[in-house]
């Protein structure tokens, strides 16, 4: 079901944050999968688990911790942790886990069911730096798949793998910028992008492109 306003969005830093997964189906292994790829320290609790997430708790996973624990959920135990997911496809157990943590004013995530989330998981592409992230507000995650795959698409077509160096190029930039204790939000990085920047790096001239900036950045 559509929430009746539109959702905020926002770039979580789940680094070594307490996180929870409940449940240990195909569900939660992406759901533990992007965690840890953010460095999380994620607790998943289940009654069963993939052999993907015991793969990944043998420490053979992305990076961020993990613990296994092989049992049921155990009312209010969402409340102690700073994020909570919910996939275990059982609606009851689903919805305790969540009431547990809205209770506690936790965000939680319950995996296709918008009525007991307070955030919504986007369809996600990452280049490095650059994370590509695709909403529709919990109406379908099928075309929010769709709608990540062709930007990602574009993307290729566009620069490909260099978009990772432009985006460094650009925190170089905005950092130089900022000690000089001026606002990053004056300049027009539009312009600068579309007309000098980004054909120098898609032509591979990225020390040029890099000098650019600096005198971009000194101005």
């Amino acid at each position: 079901m559509a929430v009746d306003a539109p959702a905020y969005p926002v770039s979580l830093l789940v680094r070594d944050q307490d996180c929870l997964v409940v449940g240990g189906g195909p569900v939660a292994v992406r759901k533990v999968g992007g965690l840890l790829e953010c460095g999380a320290r994620v607790t998943v609790i289940a009654p069963v688990v993939a052999d993907a997430i015991r793969a990944w708790d043998q420490r053979s996973g992305p990076p961020g911790h993990l613990r296994v624990e092989t049992r049921r959920y155990r009312s209010p135990e969402a409340s102690h942790y700073q994020l909570v997911i919910t996939a275990t496809g059982v609606p009851e157990v689903d919805g305790a886990v969540s009431a547990d943590a809205r209770r506690a004013g936790v965000w939680v995530n319950s995996a296709d069911d918008t009525a007991n989330c307070t955030f919504i998981l986007p369809a996600v592409d990452r280049r490095g730096p650059v994370t590509v992230a695709v909403s529709t507000g919990g109406t379908s995650p099928a075309l929010a798949g769709w709608l990540r795959t062709t930007v990602a698409e574009a993307i290729d077509s566009g620069i490909g793998p260099q978009i990772a160096v432009l985006a460094e190029l650009l925190d170089e930039a905005r950092s130089r910028i900022r000690s000089s204790g001026r606002s990053t939000e004056a300049f027009d990085w539009t312009t600068l992008l579309d007309r000098q920047v980004l054909p120098l790096v898609r032509a591979g001239r990225i020390d040029d492109a890099r000098t650019l900036l600096r005198t971009f950045s000194d101005s």
